[in-house]
């Protein structure tokens, strides 16, 4: 294979690894009945006047399987940070009894489950987009080299064939994800 379509080819993986990962990334930030102190990753308050990660002000532990306590570093912080979780998107009260917050992860119900396999499947989907988007930039690319460096058929064949390997690699890797995700909401 030419020294330009193995480069593509590398740089293709790269693209689809990415995809991946973010979809594993995206999965952790979707509450699954489980205490995980990644939901509140992306959580700022506001610390002196600038937006601090809460991760940064806080030690963060799981006592219980569904409970998470921040204890914060400056108690001084405790109304701003319980201003912060409560507008976010996670969906849980705060409570603080001066010492630590406490978040308390309710039982999900079956109704919510069901909402919640809804919304990572349409993750996936959409990784998948990604991934075949991925895999048609590449092959233009390859067309347009195999117009500029005029090279033959057989091996623009042979890199497509590459390329869809790669691409059914990455998709059975994203519907991995995707179904111990569906596993971990089904869970009771």
């Amino acid at each position: 294979m030419l020294p330009e379509l193995e480069e593509e080819l590398m740089n293709l993986e790269e693209g689809l690894e990415k995809a991946v990962n973010h979809l594993s990334v995206e999965y952790t930030s979707v509450r699954a009945g489980r205490a995980n102190p990644k939901i509140l990753d992306n959580i700022s308050v506001d610390y002196y006047g600038s937006p601090t990660p809460l991760r940064q002000m806080a030690n963060i532990t799981v006592p219980e399987a569904r409970m998470l306590v921040i204890n914060l570093f400056d108690k001084s912080a405790t109304k701003e940070t319980l201003k912060a979780i409560t507008a976010s998107d996670i969906g849980i009260n705060p409570t603080d009894d001066g010492k630590v917050i406490r978040l308390i992860f309710p039982q999900l119900t079956e109704e919510r489950r069901k909402e919640l396999v809804k919304q990572v499947k349409k993750m996936s989907e959409d990784c998948k987009v990604v991934l075949r988007n991925e895999r048609r930039d590449s092959l233009d690319k390859a067309k347009k080299l195999k117009k500029d460096m005029n090279f033959s058929e057989d091996e623009l064949a042979g890199f497509e064939k590459d390329v869809q390997k790669l691409l059914d690699k990455y998709i059975a890797a994203a519907d991995e994800v995707y179904k111990d995700k569906e596993k971990e909401i089904l869970e009771i």
